[in-house]
């Protein structure tokens, strides 16, 4: 069990690389294990919960680590979730400012908007069809606020999944309208394809991500409810972006989503 002292140690240097703009040394070595999963939640809790108390409004969660190939890359066999503000959110085609983030790296996803509570504990595939009002294209720039990306999976737990902020399209898709686990996706920077992949890149399906996303968060007595936007993760790599890259991703029938990471300040 990690010391509560070294949780809030680690919470308030994330905050602090969040501030500054200044990424900090692993959260690992603040809380002293590589694998210790619930002391990374007990990080990003931790800030949550401020971030809560501040007056941001909590509008969905993020699913990260859905590919086999990432949970290789840092030794883990499960995905890990994150919390979605308000002010994270982005409509298609609206510049974000370059200065928000430190280290941003885009990728593309299924987003998913519920209509219905996931809180039955345990749910079906067919339960979060019933819930799904509808699906978007989406970009999620995510963002780690420890250096040089270098993270496991405390680090990127603790760090709130590697949360930066989120596009969405703006032409809902009815789910009877798509086949989310077919679906072609192709993410292009200035231009240049740079990512590509297809809805089973997704734990097979991006609805079984979020099926997993929902017996989770009920686990942990935070139901998924109606109204909440679901990042279902990453259907190819993500790649870095730099000041005034323009990110398109396209995903076939479920449409298009466009960003551009502003100019900002030098």
């Amino acid at each position: 069990m990690v010391d509560k002292s070294l949780i809030a140690d680690a919470a308030a240097a994330l905050r602090g690389a969040s501030n500054s703009g200044l990424p900090i040394v692993p959260v690992r070595s603040i809380l002293g294990t590589e694998t210790d999963v619930a002391a990374g939640y007990a990080v990003q809790d931790f800030n949550t919960r401020l971030a809560i108390k501040s007056g941001r409004r909590v509008c969905g969660h993020k699913i990260g680590i859905t590919s086999k190939a990432v949970m290789a890359q840092i030794g883990v066999d499960q995905p890990d979730f994150g919390t979605l503000f308000a002010d994270m959110e982005y409509g298609d085609g609206v510049e974000i400012e370059f200065d928000r983030l430190i280290q941003p790296r885009a990728e593309a996803e299924v987003a998913l908007v519920l209509e219905h509570d996931l809180n039955k504990g345990e749910h079906s595939f067919n339960d979060i069809i019933w819930a799904t009002a509808y699906a978007l294209p989406s970009i999620e720039v995510v963002d780690s606020r420890i250096v040089d990306w270098d993270i496991r999976i405390v680090d990127t737990v603790a760090d709130n999944a590697s949360c930066g902020v989120y596009v969405l399209g703006g032409k809902p898709v009815p789910l009877d309208r798509v086949d989310l686990r077919t679906i072609p996706m192709s993410m292009a920077i200035n231009g240049d394809e740079v990512s590509t992949g297809t809805g089973a890149a997704c734990m097979g399906h991006p609805l079984q991500a979020a099926r997993w996303l929902a017996d989770t968060m009920c686990a942990r007595g935070a139901p998924l409810r109606a109204g909440e936007v679901l990042m279902t993760g990453a259907l190819g790599p993500m790649k870095p972006i730099l000041r005034g890259d323009t990110v398109v991703a396209n995903f076939g029938d479920l449409g298009s989503v466009t960003t551009t990471w502003g100019l900002g300040h030098e």
